[in-house]
């Protein structure tokens, strides 16, 4: 990740905690050296970052930065705890652990930026399956938010592989797969990918061509019954002028 997005994630990571967490401790957690955490701790607290204790005995982030208060209701409360429960347990590590941060910012926030006032949650989330995001959901995260054509392996339900070029648009989260939507070069057409079954080679430089959200819109218009997204059949497609996309049913790659 780039220093700018990993200064952020720090300040999320100390927020989260509400005991002091050593160097080599936060240093494991984002995947960086000890030294690059004491360098990242001066740059905060240069830009005004209220983070307290020094090398050897743990860092800790003073209450009531960045959010202002927000007016969530109790229930709207109960909702966001509820949701980013569920995203704590059963999405990828990358998700799961801003999850954490995000509920410690809004509840800070909604207290007056005192952890001490949060009382339990009224709701909490739990799954009793296994985990279901691989690795390679945060790699194609990142390339739908860069609009980055991506180099992909595939395996489908009979075992056959290919190599495809996508244009990754979303993400689907069912309750045991996750399913990639995108536009699928070698079919000329949208296409859903299992990701358990999905290997990422590259993820290229190439911009892929328009605005996300309009090939979104496109999708959503071909595919309005999200949960029978994975039973859907191949139909003879039906294009617009030349060089839009295509214009007809999608199908998963079985």
């Amino acid at each position: 990740m780039s220093r700018t997005s990993r200064l952020f994630e720090l300040l999320g990571v100390l927020r989260a905690r509400r005991m002091p967490v050593t160097a080599p401790d936060l240093a494991r957690e984002l995947g960086v050296s000890p030294r690059s955490i004491y360098r990242d701790i001066d740059t905060l607290r240069s830009i005004g970052a209220p983070i307290e204790g020094q090398a050897g005995i743990g860092y800790c982030l003073k209450e009531g930065f960045f959010l202002p208060e927000l007016a969530f209701s109790p229930d709207e409360l109960d909702a966001l705890a509820l949701g980013l429960g569920w995203v704590r347990q059963r999405a990828d590590p990358a998700l799961a652990r801003c999850s954490e941060s995000a509920l410690a910012k809004i509840l800070s926030a909604k207290n007056n930026g005192s952890t001490s006032a949060q009382s339990p949650a009224v709701v909490t989330a739990a799954s009793t399956s296994e985990p279901a995001d691989p690795p390679q959901a945060a790699l194609l995260r990142d390339a739908i938010r860069r609009q980055r054509k991506v180099a992909i392996g595939y395996e489908d339900a009979q075992g056959a592989l290919s190599d495809r070029i996508v244009w990754p648009i979303t993400i689907v989260y069912f309750d045991d797969v996750r399913i990639l939507a995108a536009w699928c070069e070698r079919r000329y057409a949208f296409r859903h990918f299992r990701i358990d079954r999905l290997r990422v080679k590259t993820i290229l430089e190439e911009r892929y061509p328009g605005r996300r959200q309009s090939i979104v819109t496109q999708w959503r218009q071909q595919d309005r019954d999200w949960r029978s997204m994975l039973t859907i059949s191949d139909t003879p497609a039906r294009y617009q002028s030349a060089g839009a996309l295509t214009v007809g049913a999608m199908s998963e790659e079985r």
